[in-house]
């Protein structure tokens, strides 16, 4: 009596065990009916037919190679169960003859593989083949639904929601809902990358506030992902232009800080500093050549350490921490403002928000009159495409234009319409901390007094000759400058092509 094996795979986890039972009793019936005996069987579950790295596909061909005399026939319900990828599965299939004398049987196709015999080699190769198409139809059409979803219904389709947001509904009323607990991390990613924190830095943070999210690339993602900003990205299919299209879900992230942290992205990467609150200037403040000035602790004769800030070029400057800072503090007692001039800012505030107010107001009208025009655009390319009126090239090329004016002035539109009462009502509770600008420096905390240094200098302070200097200044708080030279602090060499002109002066 001949003898058999038998393969048997259904490719989706928690499919009905029907599927295995149908195949079973089918491929029973064939042997009962040719008198052959079955020696063993092989089932994957959940396993694609694109690979042949299968548990149980592995197991079957290790069998085959130990007890291949004694086995005449590998009986399946059909080739696909067997493989969808036609010249790997004819390659294998032929093998398998040739080598250990084993012919496979799909019962359900009846066709018994013989190598020497054109017929069956030609049906056997036409099935898989036909399998294949199957499933190339059927990828597409997925795609399809996918990028149809995604462009025309605003849909998130990935399986697992971003951090920061839950999903709602079933099947394709699913939709994605805020979660507020964790859109507040989100928004304490995105405000500290703008401040400036270290990545490694806001991840630590994050961490401690909640974020769950691991790996070493977790954060940049969260800060790339434009889910976070309402959009929908979607890769271009058979024809069809891929980019960021509306969701249907609420964001988290403003329009306008979403495409300041995208800028902010793109520019080319800075050396990692790392946050040391003995030395808050690592990194900020400059050597006179140019680079950013380094900080270590160096190990006195009394045996305590002191720190110092340091040059990578060991003839330039060596500067104590201690002295270091004592300046800087000094510096910030002489840019403290009069209260008189707080008065007058205090004032002059309250005006410049109501022109800003009223000159707002008038730039939305004109922002919301440019984006139905485009939008009106984008449709009627939309329009010509469909009729086969434009090429492909043209088409992608306006889309891409059109598109990216609508997110633009979307975020313009959003910007202009925020409150800035309450912005200017925090200003005013502040004000009165301009008089103190030591204080307000010494208080800080170290990440809060490295922004303190790159707002106001505007990343341009440098250190030599025992002096600070830099050629970029608030002018607001430039006003006791020659005190500061006088003193041996401080020396402003105004740049007028860089000079940071006082906001509240109206130049």
């Amino acid at each position: 009596m001949k003898k058999a094996i038998r393969y048997l795979r259904f490719s989706k986890q928690g499919q009905s065990v029907c599927s295995i039972e149908r195949q079973e009793m089918i491929t029973d019936n064939w042997l009962k009916f040719n008198g052959v005996e079955l020696i063993d069987s092989f089932v994957d579950q959940g396993k694609s037919a694109r690979t042949f790295d299968r548990p149980d596909f592995i197991k079957l061909k290790e069998f085959i190679v130990r007890h291949h005399k004694k086995v005449d026939y590998l009986v399946v319900d059909q080739l696909d169960r067997f493989s969808r990828i036609a010249d790997e599965a004819i390659t294998m299939v032929k093998g398998l003859q040739k080598t250990y004398g084993i012919q496979i049987v799909s019962v359900t196709e009846n066709i018994t593989f013989d190598y020497d015999t054109p017929g069956s080699y030609f049906r056997a190769g036409l099935q898989l083949l036909l399998a294949e198409e199957e499933n190339i139809n059927r990828s597409v059409k997925v795609r399809g639904g996918i990028y149809t979803a995604k462009t025309v219904k605003g849909r998130y389709t990935y399986k697992n929601p971003p951090f920061g947001y839950r999903k709602e509904g079933l099947e394709k009323a699913r939709i994605l809902v805020v979660d507020e607990s964790q859109a507040k991390i989100v928004r304490f990613i995105y405000d500290s990358f703008l401040r400036n924190t270290p990545i490694y830095l806001i991840r630590k943070q994050a961490e401690e506030l909640g974020f769950t999210i691991k790996g070493n690339m977790a954060i940049e993602r969260v800060l790339k992902n434009p889910a976070y900003t309402g959009l929908i990205k979607a890769t271009s299919h058979q024809g069809a232009p891929g980019g960021l299209f509306p969701g249907i879900h609420e964001p988290i992230i403003d329009r306008t800080t979403w495409q300041m942290v995208q800028e902010k992205i793109k520019r080319p990467g800075k050396t990692r500093t790392v946050i040391d609150d003995e030395i808050p200037l690592r990194g900020i403040l400059k050597c006179h050549c140019g680079n950013p000035l380094s900080g270590a602790p160096s190990r006195g004769k009394s045996g305590r350490y002191y720190h110092y800030y340091k040059c990578k070029h060991s003839k330039h400057n060596n500067i104590s921490a201690i002295k270091a800072h004592e300046q800087f503090l000094k510096i910030c007692e002489l840019m403290s403002l009069p209260t008189g001039r707080v008065r007058k800012i205090r004032t002059e505030s309250r005006e410049s928000i109501d022109r800003e107010l009223e000159f707002n107001l008038k730039k939305v009208s004109e922002k919301k009159k440019q984006l139905q025009e485009n939008e009106e655009k984008l449709y009627s390319l939309e329009e010509k495409w469909i009729k086969n009126e434009i090429n492909k090239d043209t088409y992608d090329r306006w889309y891409s234009i059109y598109n990216a004016e609508i997110i633009s002035l979307r975020g313009a539109i959003e910007r202009l319409s925020e409150n800035r009462s309450l912005a200017f009502g925090i200003l005013e509770n502040k004000l009165d901390m301009l008089t103190d600008l030591r204080y307000v420096y010494d208080s800080a905390e170290t990440l809060q007094k490295r922004e303190f240094v790159s707002l106001v200098f505007d990343n341009n302070l440098y250190y030599e000759n025992q002096i600070f200097r830099t050629p970029t200044m608030m002018e607001i708080l430039s006003h006791n400058h020659l005190k500061m030279r006088d003193k041996g602090l401080l020396i402003y060499d105004k740049k007028e092509d860089l000079l940071l002109k006082d906001p509240l002066s109206g130049e």
